[in-house]
């Protein structure tokens, strides 16, 4: 199949998205695929031959990835674009979608995780990998998938919705319970999200939390052991236990980085079968409740009286060979390659 791999664009996860988006596609191309990698923000602008080339590149376009300790700067990543204009979308990205037999969405976070780009390839009629533009958008904002979850009698942490300015931040300082987890309204990879006790930990991270967007959810902090759930196909996979580093942080340094920085992720989880069971049915539940498609990772936290709450879901979780999906996937026996096949094949046949 030819299969566009888009992955990159201009969210905080920009990194990240880019060691997923060029590992799938090596992936796919070493089962045979004519797939090959595009950025979504900067496109084929580089490319000198006709867009529908690509397919017989060799290498399928596929750069150098890896995730640094700090966050991208996408002022300067914007700025290195030679096409200079407002659309999110780099030279020839849509016409080598079109080209494409499937679509697959290497991306993460903004423009990628929250229904902009799938409804695009709707208005296109190209197949794409996931989930559609609704159930992508109503899992991206925080605030939605807590109501849905809420309306569905699914557990999940007591929140209330603000918008920060910053001339404001002392006196809604003053209002925010605490101890509270303070999260941009559509961040992911722990970027934007603050764990705070006292009330100068609130103000600090009001501060840093308005770099991210005005629309932030203040979240009651469960304490306990945090598990993520994948589904797969309609199928929980075998819960994973994240065990953050010994600074307690689980941060974007945590989640990406080896060494004493790094969280510890534990396949499978060793839990008891009753709260296995109890977790990938949540998940799962999460899932069709949110009208989400072929796959999505749902995170908890378990309390010390065993309830499990669902602090939210992923629609494109990480994709890179050491993320929590294909880890659990390959506890069930399928390895990277066949999981990114797998998800292909599955897409289709949800867009048939």
């Amino acid at each position: 199949m030819k299969i566009v791999v888009l992955g990159g664009g201009i969210s905080t996860e920009r990194e990240v998205s880019l060691v997923s988006a060029t590992s799938i596609c090596r992936a796919l191309r070493s089962l045979g695929h004519r797939a090959v990698f595009v950025d979504m923000f900067f496109g084929l602008e580089d490319y000198g031959k006709p867009v529908e080339a690509i397919f017989d590149e060799p290498d399928g376009l596929c750069g150098a990835a890896v995730i640094h300790d700090e966050e991208p700067d996408i002022g300067q990543v914007i700025a290195a674009r030679k096409y200079k204009s407002p659309s999110r979308l780099g030279r020839g990205v849509l016409e080598a979608c079109q080209l494409a037999d499937c679509v697959y969405l290497g991306l993460h976070g903004a423009d990628g995780e929250d229904g902009k780009i799938q409804a695009a390839l709707d208005l296109l009629g190209v197949p794409y990998t996931g989930s559609g533009h609704l159930g992508s958008a109503m899992a991206m904002d925080k605030a939605v998938a807590k109501r849905v979850m809420a309306a569905a009698g699914i557990l999940t942490p007591g929140w209330e919705e603000y918008e920060v300015r910053v001339e404001e931040i002392e006196a809604l300082a003053d209002k925010i319970k605490r101890p509270c987890v303070i999260k941009v309204i559509d961040g992911g990879s722990s970027i934007g999200v603050y764990i705070t006790d006292t009330r100068e930990q609130v103000v600090t991270a009001l501060h840093e939390v308005v770099k991210y967007g005005a629309r932030i959810v203040v979240e009651d902090k469960i304490v306990g052991r945090e598990l993520t759930v994948p589904v797969l196909e309609g199928e929980a996979l075998a819960p994973i236990e994240i065990v953050p580093p010994d600074s307690g942080t689980f941060d974007y340094v945590a989640k990406y980085q080896s060494g004493d920085k790094a969280a510890r992720e534990i396949c499978p989880a060793p839990i008891d079968e009753e709260l296995k069971l109890q977790v990938q049915k949540i998940a799962l539940q999460v899932h069709e409740t949110l009208g989400l498609a072929v796959l999505s990772r749902s995170d908890f936290i378990v309390d010390d009286r065993g309830r499990a709450w669902c602090l939210e879901v992923n629609t494109l979780p990480g994709m890179t060979p050491a993320s929590l999906i294909p880890k659990a996937a390959k506890l069930a026996g399928m390895d990277y390659p066949a999981l990114c096949e797998r998800i292909v094949l599955a897409s289709l046949e949800k867009n048939n």
